[in-house]
């Protein structure tokens, strides 16, 4: 059993969002004015609302908060998985109810809060004000608007969406921590893979180490996006959206499959490209926008992705 548990950590390691992921704020990438801010908080805080994208740290700042610059006692709860108002009558409401051992302020950890149901946001606020003189909430959201404005004004919201300088200078610090060689034109690479992906800085870590498997960086030449971008617009105004989806789907390692990333790109394709009507261009621009909403919701990416492309197929210059 010892041996088991000892090659598990090793493996944990071995994986660079892990090895890498900040302990104190300094390692954080973070705006210089929020980095100031959580500074000036020192031992006491507000309760917190930490939004943005999937990957830019919400989750660590909490703990870097509660472990690091308060290191107070805390209760940590997934509320992606434990969603309904019986986790806050029982985990959220005993551990906000009792003093803490030091006497100082205690804080809730309530990851992923815009999973909550809303019976249990509008517990929460009830439990919040009634314990706020021994108990502090952080709240993170990758969804701001699903959590209910009765918890927003409850709360400071930060948008922790990192700078995207910042995100290069970590990713350089960490090739060369690990001893990666970057040639000048993987560098090049390099800028245009972490502009495709940001502000996603833990999705662009893991892949990174793909890339890095040989010792060099060696990312995959995307030169040709800009072609698979404009054939994908080209087939959608033109109408012909049943070749559009299978040649769409025959070439999904050009974007990873990832539909949301693709109506990105899609998104800025458009903005950058000059179409002889303006107005047909923020239709198309409001289309994909729209599009990108619903992904936070639907069950299949591909099937929306495809709905939006049907839609600026029927828009008229």
């Amino acid at each position: 059993m010892m041996v088991s548990g000892v090659q598990e950590i090793s493996m944990f390691d071995s994986l660079w969002c892990e090895k890498y992921r900040p302990k104190i704020l300094d390692d954080l990438v973070i705006s210089e004015p929020n980095k100031k801010v959580f500074i000036d908080y020192g031992n006491e805080i507000p309760n917190l609302l930490f939004c943005g994208n999937p990957g830019v740290g919400k989750t660590t700042l909490a703990k870097i908060i509660v472990n690091n610059i308060m290191k107070c006692q805390y209760l940590y709860i997934n509320a992606s998985d434990e969603n309904g108002i019986d986790t806050i009558r029982s985990k959220v409401t005993q551990f906000a109810q009792i003093k803490s051992f030091d006497g100082g302020i205690k804080v809730i950890i309530l990851d992923e809060a815009d999973g909550c149901s809303q019976d249990a946001q509008r517990a929460l606020r009830n439990t919040m004000e009634e314990y706020a003189s021994i108990t502090r909430f952080i709240l993170t959201a990758n969804y701001t608007h699903r959590v209910i404005p009765a918890l927003q004004s409850r709360c400071q919201t930060f948008d922790l969406t990192p700078p995207l300088d910042c995100c290069r200078a970590r990713i350089d610090y960490i090739l060369k921590n690990e001893k990666i060689e970057v040639s000048d034109e993987m560098s090049k690479r390099l800028d245009m893979f972490i502009r495709s992906k940001y502000p996603d800085l833990r999705k662009i870590i893991n892949e990174l180490q793909k890339y890095c498997s040989s010792g060099t960086l060696n990312i995959i030449d995307t030169s040709n996006s800009f072609e698979f971008l404009k054939k994908v617009f080209t087939l959608a105004v033109n109408g012909h959206v049943l070749k559009l989806r299978k040649y769409v789907i025959q070439n999904e390692e050009k974007f990873n499959s990832d539909y949301p990333a693709l109506l990105k790109q899609l998104f800025n394709y458009i903005d950058e490209t000059s179409l002889k009507s303006e107005a047909a261009k923020k239709m198309y621009l409001v289309i994909i926008a729209e599009g990108l909403y619903r992904s936070a919701f639907v069950a299949d990416q591909e099937i929306n992705f495809y709905s939006s492309l049907i839609q600026i197929s029927e828009t008229k210059d």
